[in-house]
């Protein structure tokens, strides 16, 4: 589905680039669980706290100023007609649950999948509700 095409104002690009994160990190822990028995494999994960604080940070220039600014961060770029691009990071947590055992560490990363399922479902209702909203509000203007 081509996410970009759904967006018609600031919060609804919001919406869009959680739904583009989750996805990419979806792929980034099942490629964990895929990898964790090959010898030197290091655990990664998206940088989180860093696309949380560009939302949080785009939120309150909306807030302020009716605006979307969206900066990139170290590990985070909006690349081309706004493409989000993500460089996985080491994650030195799951290392260690890994450490700790297969069953640890494999446990850590269904977890990580489930948060990052409940994130996009909720970020993928909520875009449906305002597609809902604009189409409703099309059909009696």
């Amino acid at each position: 589905m081509n996410l970009l095409s759904l967006v018609t104002d600031n919060i609804t690009e919001l919406l869009v680039k959680i739904v583009e994160f989750t996805q990419l990190r979806q792929k980034v822990l099942t490629q964990n669980i895929k990898n964790m028995h090959a010898p030197g494999f290091v655990p990664v994960d998206l940088a989180v706290d860093e696309f949380s604080q560009m939302m949080n940070t785009a939120i309150e220039e909306h807030v302020r100023n009716r605006r979307l600014v969206l900066c990139d961060s170290d590990n985070i770029k909006l690349g081309m007609a706004g493409a989000l691009e993500t460089r996985p990071v080491p994650d030195e947590s799951a290392r260690e649950f890994l450490e700790a055992g297969p069953d640890s560490f494999l446990e850590f990363q269904v977890n990580k999948l489930r948060e990052n399922s409940i994130n996009q479902r909720l970020a993928a209702a909520l875009l449906r509700q305002r597609k809902e909203a604009a189409s409703s509000l099309h059909r009696t203007t």
